[in-house]
């Protein structure tokens, strides 16, 4: 697809895109979109089997996958959309450790947030996530660095 460019990180990444055939991020001008995050290791793919440490390890992916997209972090997400399964939707716990996440990871700036209930999350070895995170992050510097390296080879 001509002037697009998908990005798979290493590892889980790797693997998703060939097993299940999507990609964990794509660059639009300069704009990157990430492709649902869950609670897995991105080495092995195992999940997090703990709740909170699942929540935790879903936002660290969003900042790896956006990372390896050539972005710089949660810094540049201005919208977050957070799919989570029914019975965690009114867990006091789990939307606490939910915003302490957003806090730490989003300290500068408050993003766009919708939260969607799902019955159910992930396939295969992912099959009982409880979170999937999916970011939109504005990286115009990036667009021009990528620009200017495509236009120099």
């Amino acid at each position: 697809m001509s002037g697009l460019r998908f990005y798979a990180y290493p590892k889980q990444g790797e693997v998703l895109r060939e097993q299940l055939w999507y990609s964990q991020a794509v660059r639009v001008g300069d704009q990157i979109h990430i492709s649902g995050q869950g609670g897995w290791d991105t080495t092995t793919g195992k999940m997090k089997t703990d709740l909170l440490e699942e929540i935790d390890q879903a936002f660290a992916n969003v900042d790896y996958a956006l990372k390896h997209a050539g972005g710089k972090g949660w810094s540049q997400v201005y919208k977050v959309t957070a799919y989570v399964v029914e019975e965690e939707m009114t867990n006091e716990v789990f939307l606490g450790r939910f915003i302490e996440n957003l806090k730490k990871w989003t300290p500068g700036h408050q993003p766009l947030l919708t939260a969607v209930g799902v019955a159910k999350l992930g396939a295969g070895d992912s099959a009982g996530m409880k979170l999937e995170l999916e970011v939109v992050a504005f990286d115009p510097e990036g667009a021009a660095a990528e620009a200017k390296a495509t236009r120099g080879q």
